[in-house]
């Protein structure tokens, strides 16, 4: 038996893989085509363990995800591989829709040739895991209700709208074919090896070298942050427990405005290393086109039917975070290039309020 992972070089589906070896002795296939930000120095650790594979591929490539299928014979897909960058999409949404869309759809017709071939047991054993987004729901305003498994979709970004497109792929392969899928609609995730176009790890980035903290808009944009090993942990619980054609809200019951995130970031670099005021770096720019307002998760129906909850709160997630991030700046250092230098610069400076 094994499971067969896509995107596993990413920030979400390193972590997952990471943490799957350290706790199965399943064996466990990645797929990932290594774009900008899909980074094999995070598996480093488990390249040499004979349970792990690396294959760099196209999720799209239906030739050579279905010889995977065949070669491994795996229990279980689990799909991380997307774009994911909201800022990326506005300014570059085709590769959003080539690999969210139409690779989300390529696997899909690649893992239901493989499952209709599977006996019966192995058919009904099989699960497709769908890594997707609260983005999808839109955006809500201040006292309104949180997101849950019933919300209507209603994507406001190039991103957003890709990704919805994906779950509904998702959702008609297990009413018209039987598939047995499952989605995770999971709010911001933050953690180790978060490329440092995210909030918090550009906030660290520019913070430990004295360049500007860049805040779109007024910076009272609210997110629901979960560390993302509490975010892995909910995703093999789907594994283990969920129902086919479930669909799971996954979040960290921790609303903040992304000021607030931003000041307690400052707070915390300064406790360990003190001397700059990081609090003075802050720069509100120009807010980026069709900002959503607030996400928020309701994520009752994953605890109740999972027995799962998260383990980190935010304020011990985020020193956990920040302390990573301090202890591996070598590894920020080289996912930083030139390419990256560039495109922060091109969009916040450009922006500047």
């Amino acid at each position: 038996m094994s499971i067969l992972v896509t995107g596993g070089a990413g920030f979400i589906g390193s972590n997952f893989v990471l943490e799957w070896l350290a706790t199965h002795n399943e064996p466990l296939v990645n797929i990932d085509k290594l774009t900008y930000a899909g980074n094999r120095e995070n598996l480093i650790s488990v390249q040499g363990d004979p349970r792990y594979r690396f294959v760099r591929g196209d999720v799209a490539d239906r030739d050579l995800v279905a010889r995977l299928l065949l070669e491994h014979q795996p229990r279980a897909v689990v799909h991380f591989a997307a774009e994911s960058h909201v800022d990326r999409s506005i300014v570059g949404p085709d590769a959003f829709m080539q690999t969210n869309v139409i690779g989300t759809f390529g696997l899909l017709e690649s893992v239901r040739v493989y499952w209709e071939g599977l006996n019966h047991d192995r058919r009904n054993g099989f699960r497709f895991l769908h890594v997707s987004t609260d983005e999808v729901f839109g955006s809500l305003n201040e006292g309104d209700p949180a997101f849950d498994e019933e919300s209507p979709y209603r994507p406001n970004s190039p991103y957003a709208a890709s990704k919805a497109a994906s779950d509904h792929l998702v959702r008609a392969y297990n009413h018209t074919y039987g598939l047995p899928t499952l989605t995770s609609n999971c709010s911001n995730n933050y953690g180790p090896y978060q490329f440092p176009e995210k909030l918090i790890p550009l906030v660290l980035h520019r913070a430990v070298h004295g360049q500007h903290i860049p805040v779109y808009g007024d910076g009272r944009q609210v997110r629901d942050w979960l560390h993302v090993s509490d975010h892995c942990a909910a995703l093999r619980r789907m594994l283990e427990a969920g129902e086919p054609g479930a669909v799971y809200a996954v979040g960290g019951s921790a609303e903040r405005t992304n000021l607030e995130v931003v000041e307690a970031l400052c707070e915390l670099l300064g406790e360990a290393r003190p001397g700059p005021n990081y609090h003075s770096l802050v720069h509100m720019v120009k807010d980026r086109p069709g900002h959503d307002r607030r996400y928020a998760i309701d994520a009752r129906r994953a605890m109740n039917s999972l027995g799962w909850a998260p383990q980190e709160t935010f304020s011990s997630g985020l020193r956990k975070t920040m302390q990573w991030y301090l202890d591996n700046e070598e590894w920020v250092s080289r996912v930083t290039t030139g390419a990256y230098r560039d495109w922060i610069d091109r969009q916040y400076h450009a922006s500047a309020g």
